[in-house]
């Protein structure tokens, strides 16, 4: 029968003792920066302390009171779809990157609602497990800002309205509003009336600000034939509903898909059903990834920096545990990148000196519009 393995034996204070030749009040004086020992005798102990390996307890710093140098993300959301969602990915990259720097470990947990991620914080806090969280896909309603409140956890909020505030909370928001209005601007210059977003979670406030900024530039434009269905952020409902859609008998000339895996997945199912992007429907991904040019055509996609966001996230984080006031921080709203799968709707005639022939990704940008000249090459 295999032996198991004893772990590893930690330094402690005593080993730094022994080897420095001074008490372990000493030691722990020197380590922790107080005063009642002389600064050669602290210089002396951190130098045996690095040679050591030595590294403070996270659980004692906790007891302590020093904090617990871990930060806390929960997410509520399906884990059979967070594998190929990009967003996160790039979000989590950068979060961990701001982290390192200040040698914070960040500690990660899925679970299935947000009741459930009520009670991790609950517990977190009740074990001074982390110093601070991050907050991720706000909701309509949302219990986690007054919760949080209550517990006097720092934390910042992913995602949020610039206006709700909450005392220790700040938040880093993205105009998705000025974003779908950029999409429906694109869209209608190419005379495309029937278009439908398929939307991700319901219940999400930045699913519900992408809605209504639909409906609202629909209603302005006199457009009747536009709609949102919302999905689980899948492949496969993604490819579902555009099945759905695409089977009607007046089906929409322009999809948006709220990530690039449902993009993706919606090019393919609309290539079953004999339809070719774009000249039968549009599309356009909220993301963009490399997933959107490994399709062809390339897909037009609202580009942002999504790593920039973690980073901005965690700094904001960072600057609360430091003990800086809570803020609301915007971050630069998402650019449309349009490449071939956007194209005018069938029957109308394109514009040379504004769109390319369907697929050849070329022309020239306006306004917040980036044009990639390689997509659909």
């Amino acid at each position: 029968m295999p032996t198991r393995r004893s772990p590893a034996r930690r330094p402690t204070m005593k080993d730094i003792a022994r080897r420095a030749g001074v008490s372990e009040s000493a030691v722990s004086f020197a380590l922790n920066d107080r005063p009642g020992v002389s600064e050669v005798t602290r210089a002396r102990v951190r130098r045996v302390a690095e040679q050591l390996g030595w590294r403070p307890s996270t659980a004692a710093r906790a007891l302590s009171g020093e904090g617990a140098a871990t930060v806390g993300f929960v997410l509520a959301r399906p884990a059979d779809t967070l594998g190929v969602d990009s967003f996160f990915l790039q979000l989590v990259s950068g979060i961990q990157e701001v982290l390192a720097e200040r040698h914070l470990g960040l500690l990660f947990q899925v679970v299935e609602d947000v009741a459930d991620e009520c009670a991790v914080y609950r517990r977190w806090w009740a074990e001074h497990r982390v110093d601070g969280v991050l907050v991720v896909d706000p909701r309509a309603a949302d219990p986690r800002p007054q919760l949080l409140d209550e517990l006097g956890l720092p934390a910042v909020v992913i995602g949020g309205a610039p206006d709700e505030r909450h005392p220790g909370l700040s938040t880093v928001w993205a105009d998705d509003a000025g974003a779908m209005a950029s999409v429906v601007d694109e869209l209608t210059a190419l005379g495309h009336r029937r278009i439908v977003h398929i939307a991700g979670l319901p219940d999400l406030a930045h699913t519900q600000r992408r809605v209504r900024t639909l409906e609202a530039e629909a209603e302005r434009r006199g457009l009747t034939e536009v709609r949102s269905v919302t999905t689980d952020y899948s492949d496969a409902e993604g490819a579902a509903v555009t099945r759905r859609v695409l089977s009607r008998a007046a089906p929409p000339t322009a999809l948006i898909y709220d990530n690039d895996v449902m993009a993706v997945a919606g090019v393919a199912a609309a290539a079953e059903l004999g339809r070719s992007v774009p000249a039968d429907v549009s599309v356009v991904s909220w993301e963009d990834s490399a997933l959107c040019r490994m399709v062809k055509p390339w897909l037009s996609a609202l580009s942002r920096d999504s790593a920039e966001f973690g980073r901005t996230a965690a700094r904001e984080l960072t600057a609360l545990l430091d003990g800086g006031p809570a803020r609301a921080v915007r971050v630069p709203m998402p650019r449309l990148t349009v490449r071939g799968s956007t194209a005018a709707a069938a029957g109308r005639a394109e514009p040379s000196a504004r769109n390319p022939a369907p697929g050849t990704g070329t022309g020239m940008g306006t306004g917040d519009r980036d044009r990639d000249t390689a997509g659909g090459a």
